[in-house]
């Protein structure tokens, strides 16, 4: 597993972007509307890892109430595996707890998977894996 990217949810798309932009000298490479999830989300290259931006765009999404309950700040960190499959097959074995049992399309062109923070010191961990073209 490697560190592919920490998720931080904001309130503000366009001004977190303008932020972020500043912060790391660069500009996102790219944007994208994750409709399952209820969410717009804006990545930044840094270094090896990334930094995924996500605003919501619906006021019931996961994203809308983790800010009012939370505010704004670090979601998730998401690490990188080379089979989705069997990395969830073997942290059940291990005691986590799944808050997906499938993975499903995420953002950045990856399937994802969730694992409860209750099983994980309260941290939400993504899963994800590249989707190959066939």
């Amino acid at each position: 597993m490697k560190l592919e990217h920490i998720g931080i949810a904001v309130k503000d798309l366009a001004a977190s972007n303008e932020l972020f932009s500043k912060l790391f000298n660069s500009s996102p490479y790219k944007q994208e509307i994750v409709d399952s999830e209820h969410v717009i989300t804006s990545f930044f290259q840094t270094g090896a890892s990334k930094i995924e931006l996500l605003a919501a765009t619906d006021p019931n999404s996961a994203i809308a109430k983790f800010i009012e309950k939370k505010g704004e700040g670090i979601h998730h960190m998401a690490f990188e595996v080379a089979d989705i499959h069997a990395e969830m097959k073997r942290l059940v074995s291990e005691g986590f707890q799944l808050i997906n049992e499938n993975p499903k399309k995420g953002a950045d062109n990856k399937l994802v998977c969730f694992l409860h923070p209750k099983s994980t010191n309260s941290v939400l961990i993504e899963l994800c894996m590249e989707i190959k073209e066939s």
